[in-house]
């Protein structure tokens, strides 16, 4: 019989696809009804992922929940363990950041902010949960669907134009997805991920070349919305287009792809896998690589902040590739580590982009935003008004600092979070080797580290100096409470990771433990069982 800490796993698809479908109920001149509601479900969420992270650390590391009450392999599974539990309460604490943010004007400068939001979140959760195939294909459409209207968020032609070629690299994208879903359910007659485990070790040798094509096609899918050189074009223009909160969440979307590399390669293409062991684990090492050298030279070259932060963002999505590729529980630790270190920087950093913007022209995007919102109609603009609330005092001293910062956690400097996980991911490459030769990929590695760090280092300087060291009007800049109050959030969680690194390591250690040693996952998963009620029988 389920309890009621069972149906926590169901609460983060469930909670915000009743608010998203109830906002959609609402007109747009209803919007602070649907800011409360979307506030009230966000919070709700950090609550739901951090029971769930509890729940899968304390005593419950794999939890399974069989939607329809079918028996597995056919039932749509979800399953919550220690990964899939971190990254629905990372997607939840990045998700109020850039929501409380989004409240100060971004919310009201288009149609369905607030519905949108939610259906992303939704997306997002039920992408970590899922427990097959299928369904994940089914969350990535939703969380892309939602991703197009808010990409498109705020109008602007520089914002559509990029908007459209996203959507249309990513329908690409969820083609070679269903295409190579479609192929491994051919060969192995399964979509469920653990079912799938134990069954591909067995694939005859003359369907084995079929299966592996449909795991390459499907790779690239994976690899495209991970971001991937040079599969990553598209990310450059949609990132640093979109209006501040958008980009923000957009922060998470890449992680989602090397979440599921990270995910599946131990578990289908792990040591047991038989003939297939290690299937693309070269090809994802040098991808990973490039896409760590691409990112770091087009931080150096990037002319402007928010490029800065899209390219910071490929250097991010290189790391965890290049990690996932090396294939040891060690260095998986400190990626996950990484992980979210990263992308609570870099949420923090598009939020803090536009605040060192204003303050360069000050009051140019309150005007933006307030005629993309209201048109050229002074009544309307006299309506909004935008100017009210309550202003951060020393609002230079207080982005100064935070962009000092943002700079020394994306550079990986000590002490901060980023040098620890950076610190994590090598260490285990070069002091673990029990007098073995240690390999050129580490050496790659490491070289790729220093200089991607270097390059940060350098471009948030010079982005530093050519932000703050100009003359300036006195009291031009406004900052309001609620704008700088979720990038200060933000960077103390990271600064909350480096004081507690050791009991954040001992989680991130177990959760790569189990992501190595997929064992317990494939026989939670297959030992899931309908629950049966008085008087009913199993389907």
């Amino acid at each position: 019989m389920m309890t009621a800490l069972d149906h926590l796993i169901i609460l983060p698809i469930l909670l915000p696809l009743v608010a998203g479908a109830a906002m959609l109920l609402l007109d747009d001149r209803h919007r602070p009804v649907k800011a409360a509601i979307n506030v009230a479900a966000t919070l709700l969420l950090v609550v739901v992922a951090i029971a769930l992270v509890v729940a899968a650390d304390a005593g419950t590391p794999v939890a399974t929940y069989p939607l329809g009450n079918w028996p597995v392999p056919f039932a749509i599974v979800l399953v919550a363990d220690r990964v899939a539990a971190l990254m629905v309460l990372l997607t939840a604490v990045l998700a109020a950041g850039a929501l409380t943010y989004a409240l100060a004007r971004w919310h009201a400068a288009g149609p369905s902010f607030h519905s949108l939001f939610q259906l992303l979140l939704m997306g997002l959760n039920g992408a970590f949960l899922t427990g097959d195939l299928f369904n994940l294909f089914v969350f990535f459409e939703v969380l892309l669907a939602a991703s197009y209207g808010l990409a498109l968020h705020g109008s602007g032609s520089i914002r559509v134009r990029a908007g459209l070629h996203y959507i249309a690299v990513n329908l690409v994208a969820s083609f070679f997805f269903l295409v190579g879903v479609s192929l491994i359910y051919g060969v192995a007659g399964t979509l469920n991920i653990a079912d799938l485990a134990q069954r591909i070790p067995l694939i005859p040798a003359a369907d084995r070349g079929l299966l592996e094509a449909g795991a390459a096609v499907l790779a690239v899918a994976f690899l495209i919305k991970a971001a991937m050189w040079p599969l990553g074009f598209w990310l450059l223009a949609t990132y640093s287009a979109a209006s501040a909160p958008v980009a923000a969440m957009f922060a998470i979307m890449t992680k989602v792809g090397a979440y599921i590399v990270l995910r599946l390669a131990p578990l289908l293409f792990g040591a047991a896998a038989g003939p297939s062991a290690g299937f693309g684990q070269s090809w994802l090492m040098v991808g990973g690589m490039a896409t760590i050298a691409f990112g770091a030279i087009g931080v150096l070259a990037a002319q402007s902040a928010p490029r800065l932060a899209a390219y910071s963002v490929l250097v991010s999505s290189g790391t965890l590739l290049t990690a996932a590729a090396i294939g040891d529980a060690a260095v998986t630790a400190g990626a996950l580590f990484y992980l979210v270190s990263s992308t609570l920087t870099i949420g923090a950093f598009f939020l803090l982009i536009e605040l060192v913007e204003r303050m360069r022209v000050a009051g140019a995007d309150l005007i933006a935003v307030t005629r993309e919102a209201y048109g050229e109609d002074e009544e309307a603009l006299d309506e909004a008004d935008f100017g009210s609330g309550v202003s951060f005092p020393a609002p230079l001293a207080a982005v100064g600092i935070s962009f000092a910062v943002c700079g020394l956690l994306l550079a990986g400097l000590p002490p901060l979070s980023g040098f620890v996980a950076k610190f994590a991911m090598l260490s285990p490459l070069f002091l673990g080797t029990d007098g073995d030769p240690i390999g050129r990929a580490s050496w790659w590695f490491l070289v790729l580290l220093i200089l991607s760090g270097l390059s940060a280092l350098v471009a948030m300087t010079r982005s530093g100096i050519d932000a703050f060291w100009v003359s300036r009007e006195e009291g031009a800049v406004a900052i309001r409470m609620i704008e700088i109050a979720p990038v200060v959030a933000l960077l103390a969680l990271c600064m909350v990771m480096t004081v507690l690194a050791g009991p954040t390591m001992r989680y991130m250690e177990s959760a790569a433990g189990a992501l190595h040693a997929p064992g317990q996952y494939v026989a939670s998963v297959l030992a899931t069982a309908p629950v049966r009620r008085s008087g009913e029988s199993t389907p």
